[in-house]
């Protein structure tokens, strides 16, 4: 039997190359931004991934907005500086409402909530998670949207697109609040049936608004959500500042919030 001769370093030697602590378990919660950072960027690849809702948050606006182009399908004046608008709040009502709202209630349907709550992770980091892939979302909705838009002849002044991103940010909000009570609140089934339905509510409202008297000049139709964001959007690419539409859906948001905290679910 072969004996083995085990070679031992000095302890000079070993404590050099491996300084106090190295082997000490230190766990600890990653930072805030940490986990915010990392949960937002899993909700952007789910989102990404989903058919349907690139349908509705990308296709379809990207659709509406060439055909609106070409074929004055909502009245002989209404060209792409009318209608961007318009489209720029319909992508914005489809990715922070609707497919929130659908995708929201499908995971505390199969349990994905709970399971992602039992790994530790906070809920507040699920919400900003879930807001962060909207945030997302909508850049590629305005870079997709914005370039088509310039390639068909629309234009606005830098001052009027400060003004719109403003505008469109402050919209986001109220719709990812709205989408948040739904789809935290209510059964996966009413949330897949009352999402769509109340998308293609608020998306009709628009399109009449602009047909029947022009979203500048919108009204008391300012009032509901989809048409104070597209009301707003055309103010301010106007180089105006829409207070009337921003205090509009402000109030929106706040209401939103307020009822998404109190009746927010996670099974």
């Amino acid at each position: 039997m072969t004996e083995r001769t085990i070679r031992r370093e000095p302890a000079e030697t070993l404590a050099a190359a491996f300084p106090p602590g190295t082997f000490t378990p230190a766990p600890k919660h990653a930072s805030h931004a940490a986990m915010a950072r990392a949960q937002g960027l899993i909700e952007t690849k789910l989102m990404i991934r989903h058919g349907e809702q690139q349908l509705l948050n990308l296709i379809v606006p990207l659709a509406m907005l060439i055909v609106a182009a070409f074929i004055p399908v909502l009245g002989e004046e209404t060209g792409v500086a009318e209608v961007f608008p318009m489209i720029l709040a319909v992508a914005a009502t489809s990715a922070g409402f609707t497919g929130q709202a659908i995708g929201l209630a499908f995971d505390r349907r199969y349990g994905a909530l709970k399971r992602t709550g039992a790994s530790g992770v906070p809920a507040w980091t699920i919400i900003v998670g879930k807001i962060l892939a909207v945030l997302a979302m909508v850049v590629i909705q305005i870079l997709l949207l914005g370039v088509t838009a310039l390639i068909l002849g629309w234009r606005a002044d830098a001052v009027g697109v400060v003004f719109g991103l403003i505008t469109l940010l402050v919209g986001v909000t109220a719709f990812t609040s709205m989408g948040l009570l739904m789809g935290g609140s209510m059964s996966a089934e009413a949330v897949l049936g009352l999402a769509n339905l109340v998308w293609l509510i608020l998306v009709a409202l628009v399109g009449w608004v602009l047909y029947s008297q022009g979203l500048a000049d919108a009204g008391w139709w300012n009032l509901l959500p989809s048409v104070a964001l597209a009301s707003g959007l055309t103010v301010a690419f106007g180089g105006a500042v829409p207070w009337l539409q921003l205090g509009v859906l402000t109030v929106w948001a706040a209401l939103a919030s307020a009822a998404a905290v109190k009746w927010f679910r996670f099974d």
